[in-house]
């Protein structure tokens, strides 16, 4: 991202992995990828998402790669902030959904308009105890926030549901929501009727 740039929105993104092989309830699973996917760009089409706007979102496959792929198509730059170096973070939350998820990964990681940011190790007892997924959702909203609370435009695609661990898309939509954000109603990775 340029130095001086100063994004006319932040679209901050938060949203579940492509179920692994071995999940036994399915909550997004590898053929709902494309209708999420319709469903992401719809709303990112009505904001008019472009090349004046800034994304913010993890790197896991699913939801986030997903987002970040449409919004480098709109023209927009692209934050990705991971909660671990890349070469640890692809092994939990990347490899296990197959190889053209990890060429994804690193064709927006490399794209020239993306950056990448690592979640620095915790320094306080409260840092400690957190999850470095719950740490690393808090440090993308005060990056987004930091831009201008009237800037950022939240979306998500959750199932309404407890996480499987804590850091997860409902732990972002009520980080969000405490932080004063708008936060859209989430897009449901089994579709609407669900």
């Amino acid at each position: 991202m340029p130095e001086n740039f100063v994004p006319k929105r932040v679209f901050l993104f938060s949203g579940h992995m492509i179920d692994r092989p071995d999940r036994l309830q399915p909550r997004f699973p590898p053929e709902r990828e494309a209708a999420v996917t319709a469903d992401i760009a719809a709303r990112l089409t009505s904001q008019q998402a472009g090349i004046d706007d800034l994304a913010i979102c993890g790197g896991a496959c699913g939801g986030d790669l997903i987002f970040a792929e449409l919004m480098l198509g709109y023209g927009a730059h692209l934050d990705l902030y991971l909660p671990f170096e890349p070469e640890v973070f692809v092994k939990e939350s990347v490899d296990f959904a197959g190889s053209d998820w990890r060429k994804r990964f690193d064709a927006v990681r490399a794209h020239e308009r993306a950056g990448t940011f690592v979640l620095a190790g915790p320094r306080t007892d409260e840092e400690r105890q957190a999850s470095p997924y719950e740490r690393d959702n808090l440090w993308m909203l005060q990056r987004a926030l930091a831009c201008g609370a009237l800037k950022v435009h939240f979306l998500c695609v959750w199932d309404g549901q407890a996480g499987d661990g804590p850091g997860g898309a409902g732990h972002m939509y009520e980080a969000v929501k405490a932080a004063g954000g708008e936060a859209q109603a989430p897009i449901h990775p089994l579709g609407s009727t669900q």
